[in-house]
Formats: structure tokens, sequence, C-alpha cells
């Protein structure tokens, strides 16, 4: 005999047309949509009924994210299902510097070597990003940027890398 379901989902028509018009749109990632969608199979209150198994088949997933999703879902509401929740830890909330930065960056890292020195420094694109970006970035910010971007600040006097 099978165990009976902790979890019920019962949807009101608010919830139920939220969730549908969530799966409809354009720039729904796969992971809320899949989450909607599961949702939807496993309400008891429209349509037909599915089994988590079935649910998980059908959505392409495995069973831990159907019973997780259900859980978010009973848990926190519709909200929770819909929406991500980003760690404040995440790379991106913690990212001081962004995909215009990082263009200014190496633009001003291509650009001529200030009068005096022979080439750039990471010491030298800090005080100099301080002006042109109007909020200070840190050497090691500056340092990662260019790396993505494998500009090698190792030049020599005539500007031609080795």
């Amino acid at each position: 005999m099978a165990r009976p379901k902790k979890y019920n989902i019962h949807l009101t028509e608010e919830e139920f047309k939220k969730l549908k018009s969530v799966i409809r749109k354009k720039e729904t990632s796969k992971t809320i949509r899949s989450r909607c969608q599961i949702v939807l199979d496993l309400d008891e209150d429209h349509g037909r009924i599915l089994t988590h198994e079935q649910s998980a088949r059908s959505n392409g997933v495995c069973m831990a994210t159907v019973t997780n999703t259900v859980k978010k879902y009973v848990n926190g509401g519709i909200d929770s299902v819909t929406e991500f929740k980003r760690s404040i830890n995440s790379d991106n909330a913690r990212r001081k510097v962004d995909g215009r930065a990082e263009a200014r960056l190496t633009e001003l890292a291509c650009g001529p070597v200030p009068e005096g020195h022979s080439r750039w420094t990471i010491r030298l694109l800090e005080e100099r990003s301080k002006v042109v970006l109007e909020t200070s970035v840190g050497r090691e910010a500056i340092r990662n940027a260019l790396k993505k971007t494998n500009f090698g600040l190792i030049k020599t006097i005539t500007g031609v890398s080795r």
C-alpha cells in the first residue's frame, strides 16, 4: 500500500491563471517554466492529476526537483515557485564590475600609457578607474576583469605583446 501524500496542491483560479501566464511568457526561464508546469500537473482542483513520477517524466526533471518544487509551493506560495531566490553570496550579487565597466577598463588598458610610465600596471589602472568609472574598483576586480579578456599587462615600451 502506498503512503498517503504529505503535500496536497489546491490552486485557486487566480493562481492557476498566473501560472499559465508565466508559462506562456517568452522571457520565462526553463527552470521557472518547469516549476510552474509541475505545480499545474499536481494540482487536484484543475484538470488531470499526475503522480510525482509522471510529472517528472513529462517535464524532463528528476524526482527531487518535483519534491522540492512541491515543498517550495506549500511553504512559500505561488511567488516562491515563480521567482528565483538569489543568495546574497552569489557571484552576481558580489560583482563590483559589470559588463560596461569591464569594457571601459579594457579600453583604458589598451589605450595610451600615462606619461612617465612604460606600461599599465594594476595599480595605475586602479587610480585611473576612479576617475573614469566614478567609483572605486579594487585591484582584484580589475585583475579578474582583465584576466577574463586574456589581456596581458606585460608590454614592451613599443606596445607589442610578448
